[in-house]
């Protein structure tokens, strides 16, 4: 197993524990709702009514970030497949396993100008993604890889 794999399966994992306990939580919560929709006295069922949209938002939350995941893992596999995965081995580092500010600004302008060059190109979204995340803007690192799936998705129905 490499290096790769034993991390994705250890993300996995921890995912998998914490889905658990964000679904407990919910259940524990529905039940409070119902109790008070069922105490019948109107301040109860308002907020019985209230607190039932939180576990129900809280399960859709789960649901589509578990979806997000599956998706981004999917274009992970296959561009690993294909033997495009970015690699920042070489990327100076801090102390604290962080890429090094001018390096990870270095590595986007590369990733950008890919984009620029292809922009319908998944694989180069996918890197922008990566590149935005090692710079630390999350944001738009999940916007990229949010393109990302939605390219690749589209490449798959026209095949």
């Amino acid at each position: 197993m490499t290096t790769v794999q034993s991390s994705a399966r250890k993300t996995l994992v921890l995912a998998a524990v914490l889905t658990a306990g964000v679904a407990l939580h919910l259940v524990l919560l529905a039940g409070r709702a119902v109790a008070l929709l069922r105490s019948g006295e109107p301040v109860g069922v308002a907020l019985g009514a209230g607190v039932l949209i939180l576990p129900v938002l809280g399960a859709w939350m789960v649901v589509s970030t578990w979806l997000s995941g599956i998706r981004v893992a999917r274009l992970t596999q296959r561009l690993a497949a294909e033997g495009g995965l970015p690699d920042v081995s070489d990327l100076p580092r801090r102390p604290s396993g962080r890429v090094e500010p001018d390096a990870a600004d270095a590595y986007f302008a590369e990733r950008k100008a890919e984009v620029e060059a292809s922009p319908r190109d998944w694989r180069a979204w996918y890197r922008v993604a990566h590149a935005y995340d090692l710079a630390g803007d999350r944001r738009r690192a999940r916007e990229a890889m949010k393109r990302a799936v939605a390219l690749e998705a589209e490449e798959r129905a026209g095949r």
